[in-house]
């Protein structure tokens, strides 16, 4: 959970009063937040330098409040977001109104996209803060929010990237380009540097940065780099990385630029209403933003960011959309578990900053949901904020009128039965991940990703979980060579999911419930797993039922598993269908795996047998 440093003087002064500690923990555990820590700032200076008490520089000693925040409310990761929250909470405050400044469509600053974006970040999405006072405060707040929103939602800027600028400093139109231009073309001086760099060479420069080189990786192997220019020609950003020194913010700056460029669209606009909608209280005229309009090179249009009248034509940003979500009343009160009449429904929803009103005629609820709250999503998450405006402490304990006993799944109690057997036949059950790297789940095991199969994860956290596993093979010899030493034979076995891709679900993928077992030896063991893979086969039949000893086939040439030795292996059928296989695993898996002896392995799909 994200967790936001605020001074708690600048705190009070925004909610208008002062608060003892266990007031505000008591006012934040109300709305849903949690006071995590207090410090104070020349102790936040010591931790992060890793200083002793005595060498830090100052004598400041403002009190930090350290807030841990839901992951998903982007609009509470600064002080304006969460002072603005509670003022409204406590009813000091109305929810405000957010709108684009209304001008002529021909003064609309405008940002042009080259076709060669698509290559590397397709998207950008712009608005302009007019007449903004900054002061050393709410100018840290500022940097700071965009910091948290690169971690969070924006993934460390791989799918988005913040850039702000004076706009007192260039010159519109803007363009937004990948040209065809080698790196080395681009050249500017970068932020917080008076020598100017090429674009390679700052890529180079950064690597020793311990900011900025965790994002290097995002463009450096690309053959183009994505440039903001203006209309003199002056480099405002290359992003992901870096800002240029020309147009760099500061305490005097009044009308700010503020540019996203993304891979994701629906996470740029979101970023880019948090920044505004946060920000634009300092403006001249308070939460009203200047529109920018962005011209694809194709014509592009996004109809939510292309309303009517003298922008139509264009895509224009920010869109501070308010949706509008149509909800029964019983389905916001049922769940909660407390009868709540209509008028107190729209009072606990105003205090959580979502418009209200009672379409009467047939008792539904429409709530507006303004764009700083993002994370509203479906009718619960209306309901969930209910339950907390109304205080989760104050919903009466009761007992369920039904009082049926649940059960396990059929499934989850035909798998104990199986683990039970193996188990007595002499093999020990083992849990390995889900996750497991690509070169594991194929190649490894001989295998190729035919891009149909496999579930990949798109940004693994480690090289160890690229992908959902497809068999419980690698994870059974990966637990096999790290207890290599054991005495021979080392029988194991798991009984877990994997997980396939597929159409028709509507996640798109589906679990599989599977057993695998095997059996490593100084010989190979084939009757070992053979005599294991009968007894499965004569347990799991009905007593009504002979016993079936034709469940076996072995593989021919056009049919046969790359990961077993070659006429070493057999298939296994079940009504018809083959539910498994078993054999010597192949000489050149056990090298890559790095085990010396001979094993055989078995795996079922058990919902078959079910």
């Amino acid at each position: 959970m994200p967790t936001v440093s605020v001074g708690r003087d600048r705190l009070f002064q925004a909610l208008g009063r002062s608060y003892t500690q266990e007031e505000f923990e008591e006012l934040c555990f109300e709305y849903g937040i949690e006071l995590d820590d207090v410090t104070t700032e020349k102790e936040v200076i010591r931790k992060e330098k890793h200083l002793e008490a005595t060498t830090v520089a100052g004598d400041s000693e403002e009190v930090i409040y350290k807030i841990e925040v839901a992951a998903n409310r982007y609009d509470l990761l600064c002080l304006e977001g969460i002072a603005r929250a509670l003022r409204i909470f406590i009813g000091k405050e109305k929810i405000p109104v957010y709108s684009r400044r209304e001008i002529p469509c021909e003064s609309i600053l405008q940002i042009n996209v080259s076709k060669e974006t698509s290559q590397i970040r397709p998207y950008v999405v712009c608005a302009i803060l007019k007449g903004v006072s900054f002061n050393g405060a709410n100018y840290n707040s500022f940097i700071d929010l965009q910091d948290k929103l690169h971690q969070n939602i924006c993934r460390k800027r791989t799918l988005v990237a913040i850039g702000t600028h004076d706009l007192d400093k260039v010159e519109g139109p803007f363009s937004y380009e990948s040209q065809a231009l080698k790196p080395q073309d681009i050249t500017f001086v970068p932020l917080k540097q008076e020598k100017s760099f090429r674009a390679d060479e700052l890529l180079e420069f950064y690597r020793s940065d311990l900011k900025l080189k965790k994002f290097l990786p995002i463009i450096e192997n690309s053959s183009v780099y994505p440039v903001i220019y203006d209309k003199n020609r002056t480099v405002l950003s290359l992003p992901p990385i870096i800002n240029g020194a020309q147009s760099a913010i500061s305490l005097r700056t009044k009308n700010v630029l503020i540019e996203c460029t993304a891979t994701d669209l629906t996470k740029a606009k979101i970023v880019l209403n948090t920044m505004v909608t946060m920000f634009s209280e300092y403006c001249d005229s308070k939460f009203e933003v200047e529109p920018v309009g962005v011209v694809y090179p194709d014509d592009r249009q996004f109809e939510d960011c292309a309303p009517e009248g003298a922008f139509k034509g264009k895509n224009i940003y920010p869109d501070l959309a308010v949706t509008v979500m149509d909800i029964p009343l019983a389905e916001i009160t049922s769940p909660i578990g407390v009868s709540l009449g209509v008028a107190e429904v729209i009072r606990l929803l105003e205090k959580m900053q979502l418009h209200a009103s009672l379409n009467a005629a047939n008792s539904v609820v429409t709530v507006y949901v303004p764009p700083t709250r993002s994370d509203i999503l479906h009718p619960c998450d209306v309901m969930e904020d209910v339950a907390i405006a109304y205080g989760y402490n104050k919903i009466p304990k009761t007992k369920p009128k039904c009082m049926t006993t649940g059960g396990q799944q059929p499934l989850n109690v035909f798998s104990d039965k199986i683990r039970g057997e193996v188990s007595r036949a002499g093999y020990m059950e083992v849990l390995t991940w889900l996750l497991c790297s690509h070169e594991e789940n194929f190649a490894m095991v001989k295998r190729k990703d035919d891009g149909v199969t496999a579930v990949i994860i798109g940004n693994p956290r480690t090289s160890e979980f690229e992908v959902v596993r497809t068999s419980l093979m690698s994870g059974l010899l990966k637990t096999l060579k790290h207890n290599i030493d054991h005495r021979r034979p080392i029988k194991i076995f798991e009984a877990g999911d994997i997980v396939l891709l597929d159409g028709t679900r509507d996640v798109g993928a589906l679990n599989n419930r599977r057993l695998a077992a095997l059996c490593c030896n100084v010989t190979s063991g084939f009757e070992e797993i053979l005599g294991l893979a009968t007894r499965i086969m004569q347990v799991v039949r009905k007593p009504h039922e002979p016993a079936n000893a034709d469940f076996i086939r072995p593989s021919n040439v056009r049919f046969k598993e790359p990961e077993f030795f070659p006429n070493r292996q057999c298939y296994i059928v079940y009504n018809g269908k083959q539910i498994g296989c078993f054999g010597i695993v192949h000489p050149e898996v056990l090298e890559k795996f790095g085990i010396p002896d001979p094993c055989s392995f078995v795996e079922i799909d058990v919902e078959a047998l079910l």
